[in-house]
């Protein structure tokens, strides 16, 4: 049984259709509901990670605004038109891209103006969800997982994640990696290390990149980071007190 078969979706939770989840560029709608709550991505146009924030207003295509996550610290603040592509997820959790310009930036808000719907295609640009969460790290050989390495991950997606950790590995290493992110059933991901950095001595992060995931499991990490984004649980199973899921 894979880690998927403990992921249960609550019967009147809203099904995507499979032009939703395929890999071919999406039609582009008219309009995008950023609605108040919505967490979002402010990436550069080389796709480093500018900030992570959450939707108070929103005038599409006019303007968007910006605020922190809670619990976060202050945003970066960036050159005014200063182009930004803005990375999310809709209600019916299908991720969509916005490219914009910055309209005004400090370290409390950020306002983009002129947003642009632009053709989404699963790929590298699949939208990344911002995590600090503990996670072990197995190497492929160790089929029953009995020989952890605690690591952090600082981020996910359908495609892969970011890992940071104290031991060190090389690029081209399949490795596997077991998450449970809040109370969420444990999901396990087999993959290769794309990508190695060591922003600090003796701390390493690493670009892990999933074996590629069925339709149906990236529609089921799909709703995860969804419901992560927006802080909604109540549409996921969850764990009871005698250990079962429901």
């Amino acid at each position: 049984m894979g880690f998927w078969d403990f992921l249960f979706i609550n019967e009147n939770t809203e099904q995507p259709t499979p032009e939703e989840t395929s890999d071919t560029p999406q039609q582009l709608p008219n309009t995008i509901d950023l609605f108040p709550g919505l967490q979002l991505d402010l990436l550069t146009e080389d796709g480093q990670q500018l900030l992570s924030g959450v939707v108070i207003a929103a005038d599409f295509p006019n303007e968007i605004i910006i605020d922190r996550l809670p619990g976060g610290l202050s945003f970066p603040v960036c050159p005014e038109d200063t182009p930004v592509h803005i990375h999310g997820y809709t209600k019916q959790t299908v991720p969509f891209h916005l490219k914009g310009t910055i309209k005004e930036s400090s370290r409390i808000i950020c306002k983009v103006k002129d947003l642009e719907l632009q053709t989404y295609v699963e790929g590298r640009q699949t939208f990344r969800l911002p995590l600090h969460v503990p996670v072990s790290m197995f190497y492929q050989h160790d089929k029953y997982m009995q020989n952890p390495e605690k690591c952090t991950m600082l981020d996910i997606s359908t495609g892969g994640a970011c890992i940071e950790s104290e031991y060190i590995h090389a690029e081209g290493e399949v490795l596997r990696i077991k998450a449970q992110i809040e109370d969420y059933a444990p999901m396990t991901f087999l993959g290769e290390i794309i990508r190695v950095d060591e922003p600090s001595p003796g701390v390493f992060r690493y670009g892990f990149l999933f074996a590629k995931l069925k339709e149906d499991e990236i529609t089921a990490l799909n709703r995860t980071l969804y419901n992560l984004q927006v802080g909604n649980r109540k549409e996921w199973s969850r764990r009871t007190k005698n250990g079962n899921w429901q």
